[in-house]
Formats: C-alpha cells, structure tokens, sequence
C-alpha cells in the first residue's frame, strides 16, 4: 500500500484541434516511462501534428525518462510533427540543465501547448 502523501503515477491527456498535451503526474522513471511513451505513441499514430511533454507536475527524472525525451524530439525531426516540452520543476530541469539538453530540447510555456 502507498502511503497517504504518495498518489499512483498517472498521466492526463489533453487534445485541441491538431495538439495534444500530455502531462505525466509523479515520477517519470523506468517504471513509468512505458506508460507515457504508450501515450506519446497513441497520440502521435492518431495523427496529432503537435505533441507536448508537460513535466509541471513531474518531481523526479531519472535518466531512461530522459533518454525517452530526447529519442521523442529526434523522432519528432525525422517524421515531420512538432515535439515540445513544458518545463517542470527546478528538480527536473536541472538534469536538462546538467547533460546540456536545454538548449536541444524545445521548451514552451504551458499556455502555448494544447490545453
């Protein structure tokens, strides 16, 4: 059993018009990313021209949740659809921060991604 202050990972999705936001809630880890590559797959094969990574409510990264990021943006180039990703908090960016992904990646504010 999960202790009270801890909620099970999940993730909400929201789509307008031809973008879609996908926003994991907990830590995106090698037990979680399965679930929110499942997600970015889903919404990618069904035909959404802007996908967007909103890590606000993300509190930890490790590095195969990074290693997912970073295959979706070079995926996003070679097949022609947008990938961004909404910054999360001062914890998780400082791994983009750390490997020098920042100035890769493509970061929004949560206001220009769907939702």
């Amino acid at each position: 059993m999960l202790p009270a202050d801890v909620a099970p990972f999940r993730c909400e999705v929201q789509a307008e018009h031809q973008a879609v936001r996908i926003r994991p809630v907990g830590e995106l880890d090698m037990a979680t990313v399965p679930l929110v590559a499942t997600h970015l797959g889903e919404q990618q094969t069904a035909g959404f021209k802007h996908v967007t990574l909103d890590l606000r409510d993300v509190g930890f990264l490790d590095s195969t949740g990074l290693r997912m990021i970073v295959d979706w943006d070079a995926m996003s180039r070679a097949d022609g659809f947008a990938f961004s990703l909404v910054a999360g908090p001062p914890a998780v960016q400082r791994i983009f921060e750390l490997t020098g992904t920042t100035e890769r990646l493509t970061f929004v504010e949560a206001s220009a991604s769907a939702a």
